[in-house]
């Protein structure tokens, strides 16, 4: 597959990143190493972490990007990736207290930045929102980091369209650089109502979705395997499902799709996972996959997407109701 370029920047990449949340912690630098060697020797290029990953496990803090950054310099190849992090998440434990001032913004980067053990973070994301701060107070900071040289550009992770749109518009209007990239949840799973209990996780929705049409911003899709539903449902049935993927996936909706995914991978010879990742890939704008791996062999189920071709009406076919 042929390189995409991220509209607006000089960003040329294959389109799919690794997820590394866990890496250092749940998963072992050991096999966190193996995870990202697989990943680029089968031609990824992108590694998303965040500022918070794994905050959830005890001593977990940082190590994801303390992970990253170990991988960095031993494997001596910093220019041949796209390394991208998150800042201004909410503490846990409260997380409707938002941390997104001029110094909390800093700080984090500069925090990453050692972390990582890099001059210069390719892609910054602001990993929540706070819709009572004007937009001009986000943006400025994080122009201030492009021009320090810090970062070279900045997205934003888990904010509604409204906001995205009003972002563009003052960045426009102030001369500044704006959001070249939106994260967001999505899948080609439909998700129950009510079944995220975070609820400053925002998924993909048709608003979201005609913002990404129209301006071809960016997106990178988290969770885009929707937690594996697809791939276990076809492995081993309904009974393999965690409560977990059962209580937000597992509806008549996906079990249709489901099927209309097993008849096309056997159509074009490829896996399940191949269909639900192409089905992102082969939008209509940039949607980069970002897959979370926790073992060597559930990057060698992902890396076979980038290869594979879906028509548009493929694409409509697979996410018909």
């Amino acid at each position: 597959m042929k390189l995409t370029e991220m509209p607006g920047t000089d960003l040329t990449f294959k389109p799919l990143a690794l997820g590394t949340a866990e890496f250092g912690s749940a998963v072992s630098e050991e096999e966190s190493f193996r995870i990202i060697d697989r990943f680029v020797a089968g031609g990824g290029t992108w590694i998303d972490t965040a500022r918070v990953y794994a905050d959830w496990l005890p001593g977990g803090h940082g190590k994801s990007e303390l992970t990253v950054g170990k991988w960095l310099k031993k494997s001596g190849i910093r220019n041949q990736v796209l390394i991208s992090t998150k800042g201004g998440h909410p503490r846990l434990e409260t997380m409707k207290v938002s941390r997104l001032s001029e110094a909390e913004i800093r700080s984090d980067a500069e925090e990453s930045l050692l972390c990582l053990g890099v001059d210069t973070i390719d892609m910054y994301w602001l990993h929540r929102d706070d819709e009572s701060i004007p937009i001009m107070e986000l943006l400025g900071p994080l122009n201030h980091l492009v021009k320090e040289g810090k970062i070279r550009y900045f997205g934003c992770s888990n904010w509604r369209p409204h906001r995205i749109r009003e972002a563009a518009e003052a960045a426009a209007a102030y001369g500044v650089q704006a959001f070249s990239a939106s994260q967001i949840q999505w899948s080609l799973a439909d998700i129950n109502d009510g079944s995220i209990e975070d609820t400053t996780t925002v998924e993909l929705e048709k608003e979201a979705y005609k913002l990404h049409q129209q301006t071809g911003l960016g997106l990178f899709a988290f969770t885009p395997q929707a937690k594996g539903f697809f791939q276990k449902l076809h492995a081993g049935g309904p009974d393999t499902l965690k409560d977990t993927v059962r209580r937000i996936f597992y509806n008549e909706t996906n079990l249709a799709r489901m099927r209309r995914v097993e008849e096309l991978a056997g159509q074009l010879k490829v896996s399940v996972s191949s269909i639900v990742l192409g089905y992102l890939i082969n939008q209509p704008f940039t949607v980069i996959p970002v897959v979370g791996a926790s073992s060597l062999a559930q990057i060698e189920d992902a890396l076979p997407s980038l290869e594979v071709k879906l028509t548009p009406s493929q694409v409509n076919y697979l996410e018909r109701g």
